[in-house]
């Protein structure tokens, strides 16, 4: 078994993907990537890191929580969600 099982599961669904969709993912600085560089080497896929206290660095991610938060109030169970909803 591998070192980085999340990795593993991640470099799956990334390379599923289109190359042109999967050209760069911009992290804040938490733990949850610190095996970025064995993504980047499975996947072909640049991660960078926003500064701290900078979500304005993380445009789409930022745009996506609001998009969720406006539909989907904080602490709704998503696994009960379906691709409809």
């Amino acid at each position: 078994m591998d070192e980085f099982p999340a990795i593993d599961s991640f470099s799956a669904v990334l390379n599923r993907q289109p190359a042109a969709l999967r050209k760069s993912m911009t992290y804040d600085q938490g733990r949850e990537m610190h095996g970025h560089k064995i993504l980047t080497e499975r996947t072909g896929v640049q991660i960078y890191f926003a500064d701290p206290h900078s979500p304005w660095q993380r445009g789409s991610n930022e745009n996506t929580n609001g998009l969720l938060r406006h539909y989907m109030p904080k602490g709704s169970d998503l696994s009960l969600s379906t691709p409809s909803i």
